[in-house]
């Protein structure tokens, strides 16, 4: 008799069925396990034979057979373990076959036969709901496993309380959502003295979700300034949060049980190689363009990034995805997200103050600078020239909006954005608005596309950057709740996309 049971194998953000086979056969003693496993999985018949041994459950003197169907998909990770014990136990008659083989389950085992919290246990609840199967996890899996609410999610603590639950002697409870709450940002855009360009150039981006660049000297505020774009941002959606989670499920930075509503807000080093950036490396993991999905992606010291990294961002900026190709991988992830990069003027940082500027200047700021190449500056929406702060104005009291003021705002044009392209799939605001639908909600007034015509001949705008104005522009109609994109409004996006 051969019982089954199933469990995932994962592709990118896809959680792939595997069918988990248990045969038990006359012949000498032995347990092997076949389907493409590595050495995790293989390992796997050591820790099942020590937690039985630790439930005082023998193994038959017979031979097992497990095999991980489909035989020719490569199988990673120590969440087998779990559906291998359940097949056996089958097997074995302790457990119901029938139940059994409506169960996607994923866990490690330790020896003593307690569960141990695995990463993808939210991909695999979205593959467990398309075969209508319940999933059974860890615990401590259970709270994020259960946000697909169209799958019963039982998260156990041992293989002993599986072992009752399928028995009848002590039912598992499904598990409920959860979702982590993390103290309010304590970083306030009123404390930032001045800039008050650049924080308004902060809004419009955190509005319609604009890339956006800002150089200047050193302490000059960049980095206070993008430290506090999260408090402006509004909450990931339920959508947004699953899409998110998923990523992050599987990079297993989900650890405190359950996922949470903040946008993501991730700082790669300016020494980070390009599979940490981009995605790949053992499995093709995804990079930190993917766990900003949705959210933003400051990168600090911009030119001091590897070329060949900076490159890279183009293609993923654009279409809103990555493909992470490898010899043995061929994944795509999503990586709709916010870029935020900060920059000096040049090597030494002061180019615009005669009085400390090195002796290159300006020189050494065409070097600096080119090193972003011309089609990848083309990609930023706005660009700012952030002034430095004299020490005397650091001692006036603060002034602009407060953050909360901000998000407020921000979350009313975020608001209308979702109202305006709720009908067209794959669109949630201004930035991905493109081809004809750009043009049906951001043609300016007559007015308007005289300025912007005028400004694309002088400034000798491409047709990307063109467009790029368009989106900003009624990105700040949006935060005026204007209906038409007037010709202020594309005044103001111009200012931004020639500042540098």
């Amino acid at each position: 008799m051969v019982t089954r049971t199933y469990t995932v194998a994962f592709e990118g953000i896809e959680a792939r069925l595997v069918e988990v086979q248990c045969a038990v056969t006359a012949g000498l003693p032995s347990f092997s396990i076949v389907g493409l496993a590595d050495k995790a999985v293989s390992e796997a018949r050591d820790r099942v034979r020590a937690a039985l041994t630790a439930m005082s459950i023998a193994m038959p003197s017979k031979r097992v057979t497990v095999n991980l169907s489909p035989a020719d998909m490569p199988k990673e990770g120590s969440h087998f373990d779990l559906p291998i014990a359940l097949a056996l136990l089958a097997a074995l008659d302790i457990l119901p076959a029938e139940d059994v083989q409506n169960t996607v389950a994923l866990g490690e085992l330790s020896l003593d036969g307690s569960l141990v919290p695995v990463i993808g246990t939210l991909p695999a609840a979205l593959t467990a709901a398309e075969q209508e199967c319940s999933l059974l996890c860890p615990e401590q899996c259970g709270a994020e496993a259960a946000w697909v609410d169209a799958a019963r999610v039982f998260g156990a603590a041992s293989l002993l309380e599986v072992v009752q639950h399928y028995t009848g002697q002590k039912p598992l409870a499904v598990a409920t959502p959860g979702e982590v709450t993390r103290p309010k940002h304590s970083k306030d855009l009123r404390d930032v003295k001045g800039q008050e360009r650049a924080k308004r150039a902060l809004e419009i981006a955190a509005a319609g979700r604009h890339h956006l660049l800002l150089v200047g000297t050193p302490g000059s505020g960049k980095s206070m300034l993008a430290a506090r774009l999260p408090g402006i941002l509004p909450p990931l959606s339920p959508e947004e949060a699953l899409e998110t989670s998923m990523i992050h499920s599987l990079a297993g930075l989900l650890e405190d049980g359950g996922i949470s509503r903040e946008r993501p807000f991730r700082t790669p080093h300016h020494t980070a190689s390009m599979a940490a950036i981009v995605g790949g490396g053992r499995g093709a993991k995804p990079g930190e363009i993917s766990l900003a999905h949705n959210g933003v992606l400051f990168m600090d010291e911009f030119p001091e990034y590897p070329r060949a990294v900076l490159e890279t961002l183009r293609q993923p900026i654009e279409t809103g995805d990555v493909v992470v190709a490898r010899a043995n991988a061929h994944v795509r992830y999503p990586c709709k997200f916010m870029l935020v990069a900060a920059a000096n003027p040049c090597k030494c940082g002061y180019m615009t103050d005669a009085a400390q500027a090195c002796s290159r200047a300006p020189l050494c700021g065409e070097d600096y600078l080119g090193r972003i190449s011309g089609p990848l500056m083309d990609r930023f929406d706005l660009r700012l020239d952030v002034p430095p702060v004299a020490f005397t104005d650091l001692d006036l009291p603060a002034s602009g909006d407060t953050s909360a003021q901000v998000a407020a705002r921000v979350e009313a044009a975020r608001e209308v954005q979702r109202t305006r392209f709720d009908a067209y799939p794959g669109v949630r605001v201004n930035a991905d608005a493109e081809g004809e639908l750009l043009k049906e909600i951001a043609t300016p007034d007559a007015e308007g596309a005289a300025l912007l015509t005028r400004a694309a001949e002088h400034y000798r705008l491409s047709a990307r950057s063109y467009h790029r104005v368009l989106r900003v522009a009624r990105t700040i109609a949006d935060l005026e709740a204007s209906a038409e994109v007037a010709s202020r409004h594309i005044a103001e996006a111009v200012s931004y996309r020639v500042a540098s």
